[in-house]
């Protein structure tokens, strides 16, 4: 593939773009266990705008949006501000096309400038394609939450993979 990737930091008119594509896998996957659409203002909740330690951004291929993706905590503590969650959203037709890894390995040096030393990944037991990346990754799954939500009528287990750098 030869594309040219950019990774623009999240401002307040992208909300409406990120919305968009999350509805879409609310809607249409259990790669998120929401079942209903949110607001801009809980977006707003997790995905931030110039964090310290949490960025955020929307990826471009070519200047068309290809998805978006962020750090975020791990859980809202003070003694886990060493360690975040990472998450990455593509519009379907952008995935399999290496911008995944792409947008990972960005935040991943994104997540050392800020002096992070552990990122995870929750990801839905039957989203392959999310395991294979973070595995290739250098990710290893250190939790297996079995029959842990249901969405669509299927019960589902979600794994939490962990790289520390």
């Amino acid at each position: 593939m030869n594309y040219k990737l950019h990774f623009k930091p999240i401002t307040d008119e992208d909300y409406f773009e990120i919305k968009e594509i999350y509805d879409y896998y609310i809607h249409h996957s259990t790669a998120t266990f929401h079942i209903n659409s949110l607001s801009i203002q809980e977006l707003k909740e997790f995905i931030f705008e110039n964090h310290h330690l949490y960025p955020a951004y929307m990826i471009k291929c070519d200047g068309t949006t290809a998805g978006y993706c962020y750090l975020t905590y791990f859980k809202k503590r003070e003694a886990y501000d060493r360690s975040a969650e990472v998450t990455i959203y593509l519009k379907p037709e952008f995935c399999n096309k290496d911008i995944g890894h792409k947008a990972l390995e960005h935040l991943e040096k994104e997540a050392h400038k800020r002096h992070l030393k552990n990122l995870v990944a929750l990801i839905t037991g039957n989203n392959y394609q999310s395991i294979k990346l973070f595995e290739k990754s250098g990710y290893v799954k250190v939790a297996h939450f079995k029959n842990i939500g249901e969405k669509m009528g299927e019960v589902l287990d979600v794994l939490a993979y962990q790289k520390e750098i």
